[in-house]
């Protein structure tokens, strides 16, 4: 039930941010257009519900929310859910691929480290993590454009005209900025996957089965490796909050058409009715993956279910 004053509190803070940067949508049109005059804006203010004060337009749009309504977007006349729709299969793509390449490479290269603990493996494998956490992903994202666009003139970030997801070429332009998006998740993992690993090699059920002959194959993959998961698994719902905000500068250096470079437009437009929406299903998103979380749990360790 937390979820309600949850996405209640980032509504009302989102609202507030908003109004407190000069400009509305009204205002940006006028700018564009030299024949609009404050008549004109007036009109449009007072049909959109921007002439009133902030907390009726909140109690405006918390009402209409409720309804199912979103509102519409000023400057294209679109309906906001709609906007939305259009732009969500892109990112969830692009999340997936991301979680996907971190974790192909987290866990192996975090069981690896594990096992080599102290060795020169395990001392390489810190230093890569350390430096995926310490990168900014636009400077990494802007460097994967130079190598590859520039220098190795094999990739384009994306073709002119906006190809449609199902399309086979879609897949290659999701590699940079999957990769992008991935490296500092697969560097957070990496690092508990191999704490996590090490921890546990030495406790007593690992020694029990090495003396039971069991191979160590075995050992480390059927015992150790699903008790070193559990901390994955939290940290994974962490890092979901870090990949959806990072999507949204990942998908502007790669001109990526999801929700993240719609959001940008949004705020350059002032369009509160789309920051808002993208805002809550952000948040709504957030919430449900540390759910999931709490799910898996249980799954992975039963004791938790009896606390």
């Amino acid at each position: 039930m937390s979820i309600v004053p949850i996405l209640f509190g980032v509504s009302v803070i989102t609202f507030a941010l908003v109004h407190l940067t000069p400009g509305d949508p009204i205002s940006q049109m006028a700018a564009t257009n030299p024949h609009m005059t404050a008549a004109d804006e007036a009109q449009m203010r007072a049909r959109y519900g921007l002439d009133g004060p902030i907390w009726e337009q909140y109690l405006t749009w918390m009402g209409n929310v409720l309804t199912g309504d979103f509102g519409e977007v000023v400057s294209s006349g679109q309906d906001v859910s709609s906007v939305i729709i259009a732009r969500l299969p892109e990112t969830i793509a692009l999340g997936l691929f991301g979680w996907l390449f971190g974790l192909l490479i987290a866990i192996p290269t975090g069981i690896y480290a594990a096992i080599k603990k102290d060795q020169l493996a395990d001392t390489v494998s810190r230093f890569v993590a350390l430096s995926g956490i310490s990168i900014p992903n636009f400077w990494l994202g802007l460097m994967l454009i130079l190598i590859g666009a520039l220098w190795l003139e094999i990739w384009t970030v994306l073709p002119p005209s906006r190809l449609p997801l199902y399309h086979p070429q879609m897949l290659f332009y999701l590699i940079l900025p999957g990769i992008t998006i991935g490296t500092a998740a697969a560097a957070s993992i990496m690092r508990v996957m191999r704490t996590s690993m090490a921890e546990e090699l030495n406790k007593e059920y690992v020694t029990a089965a090495r003396a039971k002959g069991l191979p160590e194959r075995q050992v480390v993959l059927k015992h150790v490796l699903r008790n070193s998961l559990i901390s994955v698994v939290t940290l994974a719902a962490t890092l979901t909050a870090s990949i959806v905000a990072g999507s949204v500068v990942v998908e502007v250096v790669f001109n990526w058409p999801g929700l993240g470079r719609e959001f940008i437009d949004a705020i350059n437009q002032r369009e509160i009715n789309l920051i808002m929406a993208i805002t809550l299903f952000t948040g709504v998103f957030i919430v449900l993956a540390n759910l999931l979380a709490d799910i898996l749990y249980a799954v992975l360790d039963p004791r938790i279910r009896y606390e």
